[in-house]
């Protein structure tokens, strides 16, 4: 069986992580070359959700300020605003390309905004032009969220946000299994940020060799036999596969999460960081981007993608479409492709006296999306074998664009 996701990290870069947790315990030089690698105003931290979290504090928005924050995102995000007197506010989505919709934004930005934080979904890459202009009339932060955008050089960040976060998180392109940065366009608040950071405490070395041999488990049983053992073992077990990755994979998990994200990164960790960063040639990611592009040819226009028509597109993940998930899941399964519709992400909720903020759009998309298997280490025949089960699917439904999939009958 083919699983829902590969790691985007190799066995020497796993290797090389454990031997840095073992022996690295000068954190300066990797920190250095990290940071360099962006340019000014790039700190880095260990995790998005730790930059994020000192920046606000720093910034001391007044309490009960609002923010308008793309309908989809992971709760943390929200958590860390709430945890600064913030309000988020959710703002609907276009389904094609999953940007939010510039009358939505300006309908719901009032006198107690004071920042808008867009995420870029799916591996796509919005137009941030309406959310710069809006941010420029009414003199609000604008906050960038690239952490599934990621591809390397080519893009660190939009020059008109305040601040872009860039994740290296376990399941995230370039992989270091932790980490992120922040990009931060105000030069004096990026030395603030440096300066408060170290007086965080130091993240175990210890720990994070830990989480090492546990990803390097996880990178083995992803292979498609032991992958379909454990499938099997769940069935067994009683247990859904589902939980029992996610509950895996979630990140600062049990105890105090504020007391666990307010740590500074180990050497071990930015030495990993920077290794990955000097050999993020990209090879990989074009790999990933033709993956997709075959399988949407053999598709046609048979297939609704969310996000399908963003300007551009490095499919983090694949995701299709459908009316009817529960059953193309069970179909793509039985066929040997592990698909799902556990994610991270999750609508934002509507705060206390805002319900024209209601995202239906995103909870439409969230409800009818379906992630697909498909990365480089797929071989051609499995990806053409992936589009004649996904055709097929289609032609058992007798509405198939209730499905989410507008098939050609004659493919």
């Amino acid at each position: 069986m083919y699983a829902r996701k590969r790691l985007d990290i190799s066995w020497a870069d796993l290797a090389s992580g454990m031997l840095y947790a073992l022996f690295r315990r000068d954190e300066r030089s990797p920190r250095r070359e990290v940071e360099s690698w962006f340019g000014p105003g790039a700190v880095a931290f260990l995790s998005v959700r730790s930059g994020l979290d000192l920046y606000l504090r720093l910034k001391a928005l007044p309490r009960g300020s609002e923010v308008l924050v793309s309908a989809l995102t992971i709760p943390d995000m929200c958590k860390v605003l709430e945890e600064h007197g913030l309000v988020p506010v959710p703002v609907d989505l276009d389904p094609r390309t999953l940007a939010p919709l510039e009358e939505r934004l300006r309908a719901l930005c009032g006198p107690k905004t004071k920042a808008i934080l867009v995420a870029h979904l799916f591996g796509t890459r919005i137009d941030l032009g309406p959310c710069a202009r809006l941010a420029r009339e009414r003199g609000l932060l604008l906050l960038e969220d690239s952490a599934q955008a990621f591809t390397g050089q080519d893009y660190k960040g939009d020059a008109r946000a305040d601040v872009t976060m860039f994740s290296f998180g376990p399941i995230k392109t370039i992989a270091a299994l932790a980490g992120g940065v922040l990009v931060v366009r105000d030069a004096a608040l990026c030395e603030r940020l440096q300066a408060e950071q170290a007086r965080y405490p130091l993240q175990s070395s210890r720990a994070y060799f830990a989480r090492m041999w546990k990803y390097a488990f996880l990178k083995g049983l992803t292979l498609r036999l032991p992958y379909a053992l454990f499938v099997r073992f769940c069935a067994l077990r009683g247990r859904s596969v589902d939980d029992v990755i996610q509950g895996t994979v979630r990140g600062f998990k049990g105890g105090d999460f504020f007391e666990k994200i307010r740590h500074r990164p180990s050497a071990a960790l930015l030495a990993l960081i920077a290794r990955r960063l000097r050999g993020a040639d990209g090879t990989r990611i074009a790999a990933r981007v033709r993956a997709a592009l075959l399988l949407r040819g053999l598709l046609g226009t048979s297939c609704e993608l969310p996000g399908g028509d963003a300007p551009f597109h490095s499919y983090w993940v694949f995701t299709l479409a459908s009316g009817k998930p529960d059953e193309l899941i069970e179909r793509l399964r039985q066929a040997g492709f592990d698909a799902t519709q556990a994610a991270t992400l999750r609508p934002v909720p509507v705060p206390a006296g805002r319900p024209e903020s209601e995202p239906r759009a995103a909870r439409e998309i969230l409800s009818r999306t379906v992630y697909v298997p498909l990365y480089p280490e797929m071989p051609a025949r499995a990806i053409e074998r992936l589009a004649r089960v996904l055709l097929e699917a289609g032609r058992r439904d007798p509405q198939p664009h209730a499905a989410g999939l507008e098939l050609s009958h004659t493919s």
